[in-house]
């Protein structure tokens, strides 16, 4: 009588690397680097950087964006199989703006075991670094590279009543604030870039501040954009017509959202609103 043998699947370890500073790697990211089986990586060469560093040997094997899906069953099976398996980015925590998000989903399907490596994170250091007030935030990632959507996007976070926080890439930096200014008026922001290395910078100032220093200077490394959230406003007015007159006074609002809020404060019909609050902005001008 044959006897199958049974093989348990290995572990998935999620490893956060350093965003720039080697000493922040963590002695345990190190253990696992050493004991896994291979290492899943954003960018080998990168990665090889790393390894040598720290005379790690441990075999690699690519895990990137355009492949996540295909690498990612290849892993899978790699981890049914037994084996144990370390999946890292080139910087920070991976599956966070960073491929691994489809392999960490693909593991929970087939009850492998995912493990955090809990480490660097731009994102947090970033946000401890902010000085906004400690509670809840919005993390959003990269925006929209296009502006119409990036726009869209602002244009949806004009009530947010949390300080949101954005990825950005040095090219897309001042378009960025550009349209955010237009957008969400000129709200209080930080912007960090080169977190942990040499040039490390935090600014935090007025959206229109931050604009004019990127215009004044080329913006160089990977950038954690923070905007605060706008000023709770209290409108003033004995009937609609007042109140748009305030709004359109004294509010950051643009015409199209102070015509949503009220409609949605009122209960009223928005293009009804709006239709008035034409009539009142036109006044002005």
């Amino acid at each position: 009588m044959n006897t199958i043998k049974s093989t348990a699947p290995g572990t998935l370890y999620i490893v956060a690397t350093p965003i720039g500073n080697l000493d922040d790697i963590t002695l345990r990211a190190l253990k696992i680097l050493q004991e896994v089986d291979r290492i899943a990586a954003e960018d080998t060469r990168h990665t090889k950087k790393l390894l040598n560093h720290f005379a790690i040997n441990t075999p690699l094997i690519s895990y990137y964006r355009e492949k996540e899906q295909q690498r990612g069953a290849q892993i899978i099976e790699f981890l049914k199989a037994g084996e144990n398996i370390a999946l890292v980015s080139d910087a920070g925590t991976p599956a966070i703006s960073d491929p691994g998000a489809v392999l960490v989903g693909l593991a929970h399907d087939e009850r492998i075991r995912v493990c955090p490596i809990p480490g660097a994170s731009a994102l947090t250091a970033a946000v401890s670094c902010s000085g906004f007030a400690e509670g809840s935030f919005l993390f959003l990632g990269f925006a929209p590279s296009k502006k119409g959507q990036r726009k869209k996007l602002f244009a949806s976070l004009v009530h947010q009543e949390h300080p949101v926080v954005f990825y950005e890439a040095p090219r897309r930096v001042q378009s960025f604030l550009e349209d955010a200014v237009e957008t969400l008026g000129n709200r209080t922001a930080l912007w960090a870039r080169e977190i942990t290395k040499t040039f490390e910078e935090f600014h935090r100032n007025t959206l229109t501040e931050l604009l004019e220093l990127c215009k004044s200077s080329e913006p160089r490394g990977e950038f954690v954009i923070i905007i605060g959230p706008g000023r709770k406003e209290k409108a003033e007015g004995e009937n609609l017509e007042e109140l748009l007159v305030w709004y359109r006074d004294h509010s950051e609002l643009s015409l199209k959202d102070a015509s949503r809020k009220l409609a949605k404060d009122l209960g009223l019909s928005r293009s009804q609103i709006y239709q008035q609050a034409l009539e009142i902005w036109n006044q002005k001008d």
